[in-house]
Parts: C-alpha cells; structure tokens; sequence
C-alpha cells in the first residue's frame, strides 16, 4: 500500500491544522493506521494510532485531548484533526499502516508495529 500525507503547513501557537493521508494499491480498511512525528535531531515518536474499524484509537499523552485521529474506508483516507497547536508540536508528520492482526485495538505504539510509510508532511508552529 501507498500512503501519501497532505496538509502541514505552518501555522501560529494555539491554531489547527488537519492532515491527510490517501492510501492506494491496497484494501485500506484491512490495516490499522498510525500517526508518527519526528522533530529535527530526534527519534521518531508515536502520535495516534486507530484500529482498522475505527472503533478504537490511542494517543500519545502529549496530544491527548488536542489531537482526534480519524478515517474514511471508504475514501482510503487517514486524518488526523491538530487543535491548540504548539511550538513543540513541530515536526515532520508520517502516516503508517500495520498489519496487525488484533481487529479490534490499534497496534502499540512504536515503529516496529507498522509496515508501510508515507513520505511526510511538514508541520510548524510559530510561537
């Protein structure tokens, strides 16, 4: 499967910003997707994860309450909603897709869990 990511941009502190991620050249909703981000000079790190049903989702704490992870089976597209957006929120947001085998829960939080990649979007919040 391709994932391609849009809609970074560079935005003030406190404002919001939705991303997209369009999949192709496979079943969409037999995946659980992921949101990842990585800042200059630092490791990639979780953001949001979501089951392939959709019913179940997860969040790292630093965005929990701020940012809503969604999707759209039957477009093959992957959001996620940013609001109250902070300076350390910047960073390059990936979209990922698992093959994890629990329906029913996303995947765990970490790299190793997805196997498909989009390219990134560029994300900045300006202080």
């Amino acid at each position: 499967v391709q994932l391609v990511e849009s809609g970074g941009g560079l935005v003030q502190h406190g404002a919001s910003l939705r991303l997209s991620c369009a999949a192709s050249g496979g079943t969409f909703s037999i995946y659980a997707m992921g949101w990842f981000r990585q800042a200059p000079g630092k490791e990639r790190e979780f953001v949001a994860a979501i089951s392939r049903s959709g019913g179940r989702t997860s969040y790292a704490d630093s965005v929990k309450g701020r940012f809503t992870i969604s999707r759209d089976n039957a477009k093959s597209t992957l959001y996620l909603q940013m609001n109250s957006l902070k300076p350390e929120d910047t960073a390059v947001y990936f979209c990922a897709a698992s093959q994890y085998t629990n329906v029913l829960t996303p995947p765990p939080a970490e790299v190793g869990a997805y196997d498909y990649w989009g390219q990134g979007t560029q994300v900045t919040v300006s202080s």
